[in-house]
């Protein structure tokens, strides 16, 4: 009404609403093609860089091993520690700086340095205008400007991962074209050509993952139950993460999602054979081990063989399923068991039953067989049927149980896991269920008769009862004349849980304990060097009979060692017990241990830099193991260059672990009255106080980094030009800008100088006074792989200035011994 009477005014007002909406799409335009312009491209050169949408990575050139080699990756752009996630050309380096990453017609990337190829991208149809994108995802992808389904892409890098497992990429396969999306792990942590580890869903059977060093399996997942993968329960859902497995018609995978995308995690497949996720934690700048999936030796494939099931918390690990036996029980008790077990009683097929497991990984599922709609009975019905069915289980535990998974052939890899949440069925000869079911009706008829024959016991037992005490107190009188309360008595024996060799066995294998078998001594015994009848070398530890102090190593070295497994701890074969001898048996380490070569002027030179720095990792992994893995976190308390063993390729085993405390829940130190270590290894507040910790351990781990980087004693240690230890030697150098200074001259020309400086910077950074400044051994592990800005080290503890000479005068006449044995001080407090 209004509107007719000025019409002007209203052709006004509309002109005015045209004018501000098409100001408002002009301007979102530019915002649009502000954003793209950041993330699109059609070609970059070297020293160019591309962010993503939302400004989470970078595309650009880098050299990760800061030399002249050039690559095309993605890398998080505002995390300060350089963390490269994806590389284009990463078997291909580019030698100088003139590369060119370009879209080719039609829809083709191509790095071209010096007129010719390097690498492409490939494409399965032509595009009218393709340009290469970075999303905000860290996937790569080529897409055509002229289609409008913008996620229609030519080519992605998501669909070609190197080591990184980003959210949103896949793990699986297209069971149409047979495409596989999988990990594979770089060369070393600054190489990212294709190293040898690859990860990836198993070709055939049901859903599981599979982890290869070249062709050989070396880690399995277990099948996916429709929550997690039946290996690994402690992947459960959390507050960072969700998982999932899509099994589609085409295709089958494994991916996962942030819960809140400002947080940045990362699952890296290492060059050493280990996934582990990382999490970024902004207030100390520094990427945190999250998990590793390996967490022991049972997750090590097929370690207990066919129809052998591996336990960490037992010792041996291995035992056979019911119904099974070892296919060869001498190299079974020998911890060889690698052949694994065969029925006790044969499979007729139509009388056969079925054994109920509880709480285990389930078997490799290569030869198995699975339907989603079935019910478990259906199932159970289905393997009846078919005589070479061995096992059948539900697929998905979700609600109840649903669908059928068959097993066919013999069933390995299988661990008892802590999870009873999923129940695996094995058929067993009908023979082996009847003895368990006559087992159960003779103990309800001993029940029904223990009523009538309780009287009758019960007076035998009132007349006999002072007998039984009177022998007992003289037993016990007796036991403690001839054992002097030192040796293991027969209950303890029982609980070790452990092979028990044979003394001729042993006094055989090492020629009656020969002075030429002889490897060393130290305070506990000797050890010598035996040959099974089988030419399996082991490596004997003989308890001295006069050693006190031994008989409480071996105990605790028993209860520590016996259950734990690493491929960085040395490995406990078994014991004898047996007359007056406690020993025990070791698997036997070719190269000795690493003082027997750091510290000779000889033999030091077969260890060049990749060596050390090698033997620097592992024993962290190791103490990352005791610390944070295991099931019993163990604090080692003497962790020296003489308790660390070489194989034969010299990779590090911590051994000695007579010394050991564990803890239970969050503990992670404690106080003790009887101060039991090694000079010039124990902590200062272990050492002066009786407190010991983890970071105790970490002392001790930094100290024997400086003795390997310098191949010098921290005891002993004496320069012309001050009177410092190792340590402040070190701190010194450091402090003025010369820590190479330190470094071994025999390895000069094997070195990479910016490991070695960092490595010097770790070892500083253990061995600083105030345990709460040193950083723990996961944090440890991620500094020695390049992770993390390293803060200053402050002073060592122990540094202070000493006169070496004036030290010898004034203790000359106290026994002193070269080797270094664990000594133990008494503390009056």
């Amino acid at each position: 009404m209004n509107l007719m009477k000025n019409p002007l005014k209203a052709s006004t007002k509309m002109c005015l609403l045209l004018f501000y909406s098409s100001l408002l799409l002009i301007f979102a335009a530019v915002f649009s093609i502000a954003d793209d312009a950041t993330s699109t491209f059609q070609s970059i050169r070297d020293g160019e860089t591309v962010v993503s949408t939302g400004g989470t990575f970078e595309l650009g050139f880098c050299s990760p091993d800061a030399s002249n080699r050039r690559y095309v990756g993605i890398w998080y752009k505002h995390i300060s520690v350089t963390t490269i996630v994806w590389v284009a050309n990463r078997d291909k380096p580019l030698a100088d700086l003139s590369g060119v990453l370009k879209v080719t017609n039609p829809g083709i990337l191509v790095l071209n340095h010096n007129m010719s190829t390097v690498w492409s991208s490939n494409t399965l149809r032509t595009a009218q205008n393709p340009v290469a994108r970075l999303l905000d995802s860290g996937n790569l992808v080529v897409i055509d400007r002229s289609d409008d389904d913008s996620e229609n892409f030519l080519w992605q890098s998501f669909d070609y991962p190197g080591d990184t497992f980003l959210p949103g990429m896949k793990i699986g396969r297209n069971t149409v074209t047979g495409f596989n999306w999988h990990l594979r792990s770089w060369k070393s942590p600054q190489d990212p050509s294709q190293g040898n580890c690859t990860n990836q869903l198993g070709p055939k059977g049901y859903a599981e993952l599979f982890l290869r060093e070249g062709s050989v399996i070396k880690f399995r997942s277990g099948p996916w139950n429709g929550v997690w993968f039946s290996g690994n329960p402690q992947l459960n859902q959390n507050s960072i993460y969700t998982y999932s497995l899509v099994s589609e018609r085409d295709e089958m995978y494994y991916s996962y999602k942030l819960h809140n995308s400002s947080i940045f995690s990362r699952l890296t497949l290492t060059s050493d054979g280990l996934l582990q996720r990382y999490t970024w934690i902004d207030r100390t700048k520094g990427w945190v081990l999250y998990q590793t999936v390996q967490i022991d030796d049972c997750d090590n494939y097929a370690l207990c063989g066919v129809h052998g099931a591996c336990n960490i918390q037992k010792s041996p690990v291995c035992s056979c399923l019911k119904g099974f036996t070892p296919k060869f029980p001498k190299e079974w008790d020998l911890a060889d068991w690698s052949n694994g077990c065969v029925r006790k009683t044969s499979l007729n097929c139509t009388g056969d039953v079925f054994q109920k497991y509880s709480g285990l990984k389930l078997p490799s599922t290569e030869q198995s067989w699975f339907n989603k709609s079935m019910n478990l009975k259906e199932c159970e019905m289905v393997c009846m049927k078919n005589c070479s069915c061995t096992a059948y289980s539900n697929l998905d535990i979700r609600d109840g149980g649903t669908g059928c998974l068959l097993w066919y052939g013999g069933l390995i890899d299988i661990v008892y896991i802590a999870e009873n949440v999923q129940d695996i069925y094995i058929r067993m000869a009908a023979a082996e269920k009847d003895h368990e079911d006559d087992t159960k009706i003779n103990a309800k008829y001993s029940e029904t008769n223990a009523k009538k024959m309780r009287i009758i016991i019960s007076t035998t037992m009132l007349s006999i009862g002072l007998l039984i005490m009177g022998l007992t107190l003289l037993f016990y009188v007796w036991k403690k004349q001839h054992q002097k309360g030192g040796k293991l008595g027969r209950n303890q024996n029982e609980d070790l849980e452990l092979p028990l060799f044979d003394l001729m066995t042993v006094v055989s294998a090492t020629g009656n304990f020969s002075i030429e078998n002889k490897l060393g001594e130290g305070g506990f015994g000797s050890v010598f060097k035996g040959t099974m009848e089988d030419g399996q070398e082991i490596a004997v530890k003989r308890l001295s009979k006069s050693s006190r102090q031994g008989l409480d190593e071996f105990k605790n070295e028993v209860t520590h060692i016996a259950k734990l497994q690493h491929r960085n701890l040395v490995k406990l074969l078994g014991c004898c017990i047996q007359e007056d001898e406690m020993i025990l048996i070791y698997e036997f380490m070719p190269n000795k241990s690493l003082d027997f070569f750091i510290f000779d002027q000889r033999r030091r030179m077969l260890l060049d830099w990749p060596k050390r720095f090698e033997i620097i990792n592992g024993i962290a992994r190791g103490l990352l193991y005791l610390h944070q893995d295991s099931r019993l976190r163990v604090i080692h308390r003497d962790l020296k260059a003489s308790n660390i063993l070489l194989g034969s390729e010299f990779n590090p085993k911590i051994s000695d672990f007579g010394l050991a405390r564990s803890f239970g829940g969050n503990e992670t130190k404690a106080k003790t009255k009887k101060v039991v270590g090694t000079y010039g290894y124990m902590s200062p507040e272990y050492t002066i106080d009786g407190f010991y910790s983890i970071k105790s351990d970490v002392y001790s781990f930094g100290v024997l980094v400086l003795e390997i980087v310098s191949g010098s004693r921290n005891r002993g240690f004496s320069h012309p030009d001050h009177k410092l230890n190792l340590l402040g030697h070190a701190w010194m150098l450091h402090t003025e800008g010369r820590p190479l200074k330190l470094l071994d001259a025999s390895i000069e020309d094997s070195v990479t100088l910016h490991e070695v400086v960092r490595t010097i910077h770790v070892g500083l950074l253990c061995v600083q006074r105030n345990p709460e400044d040193r950083p723990s051994m996961s944090a440890i592990v991620l500094m020695l792989g390049g992770e993390g800005v390293l803060p200053p080290p402050l002073k060592p503890g122990f540094y202070s200035e000493r006169d070496l000479t004036e030290l010898e005068t004034n203790y000359s006449s106290k026994a002193c011994s070269a080797n270094e044995v664990t000594i133990s001080l008494v503390e009056a407090r």
